[in-house]
């Protein structure tokens, strides 16, 4: 899936925080597959604007509370 990206996330956090939802159910609930899922949480694939904004909407947090992007630069 190309290199891993620098953006962290804290969805494995707000998953079980959350009732213990599943990977499987978070995928249902915004239409991508769990193998998705896995690699969003994991840090190997950055999901597209519209993805991240479904993800942080079924937790009913911002945007900034599921996704990071550290601010040194490289």
């Amino acid at each position: 899936m190309g290199k891993p990206t620098r953006i962290t996330n804290t969805i494995r956090h707000l998953r079980f925080v959350r009732g213990e939802m599943t990977q499987a159910d978070l995928a249902s609930r915004i239409g991508v597959t769990r193998q998705t899922v896995i690699a969003i949480e994991q840090g190997r694939y950055s999901p597209s604007l519209e993805v991240a904004f479904q993800i942080a909407r079924v937790f009913g947090v911002p945007l900034e509370e599921v996704f990071q992007y550290p601010d040194d630069q490289p």
